[in-house]
């Protein structure tokens, strides 16, 4: 390995890190990139859900908050 580096982890980190291998010898480099790439998928699939979320509120009001159906909610 060319380009590596040492990082200072918490021992409760590494216990962390053993039982989310997927299998006994799978490196933490293994696991920590694979881990990186599912949270970057997760925070990128967030944002597109909280951008149809923000343009989806106006409509959503408009057609919850009107007089016909308060009308009907009283009947």
């Amino acid at each position: 390995m060319v380009n590596v580096s040492t990082i200072q982890l918490k021992k409760s980190v590494i216990e962390d890190l053993k039982k989310a291998k997927e299998y006994p010898r799978q490196t933490y480099n293994e696991l920590l990139e694979k881990m990186s790439k599912i949270f970057a998928a997760l925070k990128e699939r967030n944002q597109y859900d909280e951008f149809l979320h923000r343009i989806q509120q106006p409509k959503m009001k408009e057609l919850w908050n009107n007089k016909e159906d308060e009308a009907w909610e009283n009947v």
